[in-house]
């Protein structure tokens, strides 16, 4: 699993799932260029991009040569699909993802806009609902391009355990190469 001959990277997966925890891992062990696909969305007042607008933006990102791009944004999953080296599936439970997002809510975090804040509302609440039912709303719009897709390499991680040894073992690359 030499992670090193991929320079673009994206993670996809449930909300809560560790999207964000494995793209920055990872973009200090590869040393590729980081982008969080919330903090590159979201207008201020959860304000949200034309579709236009919002194509164009993933069409400059996915044009670059080195990233690791890290969110769903279903719309627009096929560009940053068809323009990675290598796909990684996060398919956590969903339990874990609702505990990872309830314990999360309200706190800063750099995946998000600055100017953004997280509440217990009824947007979150819809959140949570859009959680619980990615595996029969989303999760077939990432499974159908890996099929449209198949000699793209696609790593698959069920749980946190994998991910940790996923994450082991890109360093350990990242050992050998340096020595």
């Amino acid at each position: 699993m030499d992670t090193y001959k991929y320079n673009r990277i994206i993670i996809v997966g449930n909300n809560g799932s560790g999207k964000s925890f494995l793209s920055k891992k990872l973009s200090v062990i590869a040393g590729l260029p980081l982008i969080h696909l919330d903090v590159e969305y979201w207008l201020p007042n959860w304000e949200q991009p034309t579709k236009e607008e919002w194509i164009k933006k993933v069409m400059e990102l996915t044009s670059k040569e080195r990233w690791i791009i890290d969110g769903n944004h279903t719309n627009t999953m096929e560009l940053r699909f068809k323009a990675a080296d290598l796909v990684i599936f996060l398919d956590i439970n969903r339990f874990i993802c609702l505990a990872s997002v309830l314990l999360r809510n309200g706190k800063k975090r750099s995946d998000t806009p600055e100017y953004l804040e997280e509440k217990f509302d009824k947007a979150f609440l819809r959140f949570c609902k859009g959680l619980w039912s990615f595996s029969k709303t989303r999760r077939h719009v990432i499974t159908d391009l890996h099929n449209k897709y198949p000699d793209k390499p696609f790593w698959v991680i069920h749980t946190r355990r994998e991910m940790k040894k996923l994450l082991n073992q890109c360093s350990n690359e990242k050992t050998k190469y340096i020595n």
